[in-house]
């Protein structure tokens, strides 16, 4: 089979065994999967001398089942999330842990984006908000976008900040979610709609070593706010705003209960529901029962497709920021 990698500062297509089906395991053809910008260009930055699979949310149809699987059955439509199990690769073998069955009523292109929607809620799950508490999304990249979308479902009360006007746009074009480009409009916002307390939440969605947000977001937040670090972006907060407000940074790792850890994924153990009730595995068909019921649109991140065979070249454009192309997706 054919998968991409990134070798040497660059992607490329090489051949590779398709892998062997096994116990608590589903063999899946993969018709589409979804280039996630941020992750995979830090990957590709990182791959001198290096050969690394690129890839981690995906969808297709179910060739075949190991033992000790199912809920699903050959013919099958599947979303998958997380890599080494994920890739863009014409065969997948996924844990049951890791996939989800598609709805008759979702397109699967939009369940190829199952991943980015687990990370997104996951991150909302970090933030632990209660109903009518007020979120700052701040980065409109994917990601950011899919959180704005998901937090505004919920009922929290969003506004969201990019400083590039093009993705603000993007947003406010089809939601009525406050958005803004411009720092002082956005912190008038925030005075306004919280009475001058501040936010409850600021999600971080952006990247970047020495990012101003770090500092900007302790300003937005309310007494003893909280600040989420979803995306790549260096924690560099400053003391003293942060021992003024007692705030909290927190980090949100990935998908959601179970990312890394070698029973969960790799032996294809879950944890028990009653006592962890949100795995990323979870939070994938959570992301798609939204979808399901008409809760978010994300058909305006599906309007850039590549055929796999140029998936290679097509990580230069998502480079740009100044662009509404926030992701492509990839025909198998």
């Amino acid at each position: 089979m054919r998968q991409v990698f990134a070798i040497n500062k660059h992607a490329a297509i090489e051949e590779t065994p398709v892998p062997e089906i096994k116990t608590g395991y589903v063999l899946v053809k993969t018709m589409h999967s979804i280039i996630s910008p941020g992750t995979e260009a830090t990957i590709i930055d990182n791959s001198m001398d290096k050969k690394i699979p690129l890839g981690y949310s995906a969808m297709g149809v179910v060739e075949a089942c190991g033992n000790d699987v199912e809920d699903v059955g050959e013919g099958d439509l599947v979303a998958c999330y997380g890599a080494p199990y994920v890739q863009h690769a014409e065969y997948l073998l996924v844990p049951k842990t890791l996939y989800s069955k598609v709805p008759d009523n979702v397109n699967p292109k939009e369940a190829a984006l199952a991943g980015i929607g687990a990370i997104a809620i996951h991150a909302l799950r970090v933030a632990k908000l209660e109903f009518g508490e007020t979120i700052v999304i701040a980065g409109l990249g994917l990601l950011g976008q899919m959180i704005a979308k998901i937090a505004d479902a919920a009922a929290y009360n969003v506004i969201a900040y990019d400083i590039h006007k093009q993705r603000v746009d993007m947003l406010q074009k089809e939601t009525n979610i406050s958005s803004f480009s411009e720092r002082g409009a956005l912190e008038k916002e925030i005075h306004s709609n919280t009475c001058g307390h501040g936010a409850d939440a600021v999600l971080l969605c952006a990247g970047g070593n020495q990012s101003p947000l770090t500092d900007q977001s302790l300003h937005w937040i309310r007494d003893k706010g909280k600040v989420v670090i979803v995306g790549d972006i260096e924690p560099n907060f400053p003391r003293a705003p942060m021992f003024r407000k007692e705030a909290q940074v927190l980090i949100s790792r990935a998908g959601g209960a179970g990312r890394y850890d070698h029973i969960y994924e790799k032996q294809a153990t879950d944890y028990p529901y009653g006592f962890v009730r949100w795995t990323e595995g979870r939070n994938v068909a959570e992301y798609l029962r939204l979808v399901s019921e008409k809760r978010i649109n994300v058909l305006p991140f599906l309007d850039n497709e590549i055929d796999f065979e140029k998936a290679a070249s097509a990580y230069e454009e998502l480079q740009d920021k100044n662009s509404t192309v926030l992701t492509k997706i990839i025909n198998f």
